[in-house]
């Protein structure tokens, strides 16, 4: 039986860009969500203790299920396994505009 796969989300988050580590990925049906199940994390018994990566750990404790917002995912992988767990500073100068979604057309009448 093949493995299954892990995919690499990466999220812009309130200044900051998190890679994250998920085993399953739904398009969600929340208008302009992505769904993100079952978080991958390093072995939590390692000597070394990354800040970043606890801070993820913390953040999803718990967390069955994830809607991400769309304009906040600047790309998806499938890997072949996990890596760790990262919390960067953004360092762009340029805020993303929030993109509100078209409307549907209102009817006439």
């Amino acid at each position: 039986m093949a493995a299954r796969p892990i995919y690499r989300v990466v999220v812009h988050q309130q200044g900051e860009v998190w890679d994250l580590y998920v085993r399953e990925i739904f398009q969600s049906e929340l208008w302009g969500f992505l769904e993100v199940e079952e978080f991958v994390f390093d072995d939590v018994s390692r000597v070394v203790v990354d800040p970043g990566a606890e801070k993820l750990q913390r953040t999803f404790e718990g967390v069955k299920r994830s809607y991400l917002p769309l304009n906040a995912i600047v790309r998806i992988d499938e890997v072949e396994r996990e890596g760790p767990l990262k919390v960067v500073k953004s360092e762009s100068r340029v805020t993303e505009f929030t993109r509100p979604f078209p409307l549907p057309p209102r009817g006439e009448g």
